[in-house]
């Protein structure tokens, strides 16, 4: 299954979940007035989360003519990818780390750390930010406002759920027809956690796409595989000090997973991701 049909089908099977937990509970009007407050506050991210996580990590606009190496990289890149000149930043941390934010194409921006920048060579820079342009190109972030508030209108289901589990809001009929507190209980805790790990698979799909994204627009997918090698070990040695909520935008994760902890995690392994890489100069 191709990255985009596997994003469709997960963004599916979120919506799923929430005409499954509406049926449930035979009350649409509970899940309309949850899914409305899910999209006001998604929507508000999606408008604004650009200025919000640029001011969270500090982050200061550099113009061409005090990162001129940097912008001829970013304006290069957005030529190829054919997509305008998105603005660019810098954060002061010594953890090598990039991302790309932005409601669109029109108004995107990429940020790098001045860690990425003392550690890496011109082709590795260049394949960092090819893989930021691609989402930027993909309009992942849009996939990801999608997921997020569909994710956000289960969890908020789910909790007024199980409140009205707890205090008895339910009537004999409801509970004769399978509505009963230990089901809702149970329903109430496991919807959230398959919204949860459904739209961590959804940014992890778009993670690899954005990989070979980032190969097609450089045709040099060793320079991207190297700088994700580099990354990861950077990252480990001097971590980011990263909030959760915004771990997903980054190009690695500043926050370490491993074992059962990766169906928790945003990103795919870097090996699989290094390996897939290498496979394309085959």
């Amino acid at each position: 299954m191709t990255n985009a049909l596997k994003t469709t089908f997960l963004l599916a099977l979120l919506t799923g979940i929430i005409l499954a937990i509406g049926r449930y509970f035979g009350g649409p009007q509970g899940l309309v007035i949850a899914f409305g407050f899910a999209v006001l506050m998604n929507f508000g991210s999606y408008w604004f989360s650009d200025k919000i996580v640029l001011s969270m990590y500090r982050a200061k606009p550099v113009s061409m003519q005090e990162a001129p190496e940097l912008y001829a990289i970013v304006q290069n890149l957005a030529v190829k990818a054919q997509i305008p000149m998105p603005k660019i930043y810098v954060i002061e941390s010594d953890s090598p780390n990039a991302f790309a934010t932005g409601r669109n194409p029109a108004h995107a921006a990429v940020a790098v750390t001045s860690g990425i920048l003392r550690i890496m060579n011109r082709d590795e820079i260049e394949g960092v930010l090819a893989h930021e342009l691609s989402h930027v190109k993909h309009r992942d972030i849009l996939i990801g406002s999608i997921a997020a508030t569909l994710a956000g209108a289960i969890m908020m289901i789910a909790d007024m759920a199980r409140w009205a589990a707890i205090f008895g809001g339910f009537n004999r009929d409801e509970r004769d027809n399978g509505g009963g507190m230990l089901g809702t209980l149970a329903l109430a805790i496991l919807a959230p956690i398959a919204a949860m790990l459904i739209q961590m698979a959804i940014s992890r799909s778009r993670e690899f796409e954005a990989d070979a994204g980032a190969a097609r627009i450089t045709h040099n997918p060793l320079a991207l595989a190297s700088a994700l090698e580099r990354l990861a070990a950077g990252s480990a040695r001097v971590p980011l000090n990263a909030s959760p909520q915004t771990a997903h935008m980054f190009i690695v994760n500043p926050l370490s997973a491993r074992g059962f902890a990766n169906w928790f995690s945003t990103h795919p392994p870097v090996e699989e991701r290094v390996r897939r890489l290498r496979s394309m100069t085959v």
